[in-house]
């Protein structure tokens, strides 16, 4: 039987024989083994929630200054105005109104 896929413009899904999938769904077992190869052959690399391509990339919504990874993974911090980004299923919430202000430590 012949597969016949068809893309639904403007939409994450795809019909395959008829029914429509999630693109997601889809490649979902293809990232899972990719990942797990990943740990397999490489055990001394962390697996960041976060790639590090994209910490690269991502800065403060408000003030455009870089930020930085929490310790324990739970936000991203902004060096400049120390306002935290929360980290929700591995996605940054990088909305201004659910960052928090930290105030910095004395004890350096």
């Amino acid at each position: 039987m012949r597969s016949t896929v068809k893309t639904i413009p403007g939409r994450a899904s795809e019909i395959v024989n008829g029914r429509e999938l999630e693109v997601a769904d889809q490649r979902r077992p293809l990232v899972e083994c990719l990942l797990a190869d990943r740990a397999a052959n490489h055990p001394e690399e962390e697996l960041l929630s976060i790639p590090k391509f994209a910490l690269d990339i991502l800065v403060c919504p408000l003030c455009k200054t870089r930020v930085e990874l929490l310790a324990d993974e739970s936000g991203l911090k902004c060096v400049s105005c120390r306002r935290v980004y929360p980290i929700r299923d591995d996605i940054p919430v990088m909305l201004p109104e659910e960052a928090t202000v930290v105030e910095e430590s004395r004890n350096k």
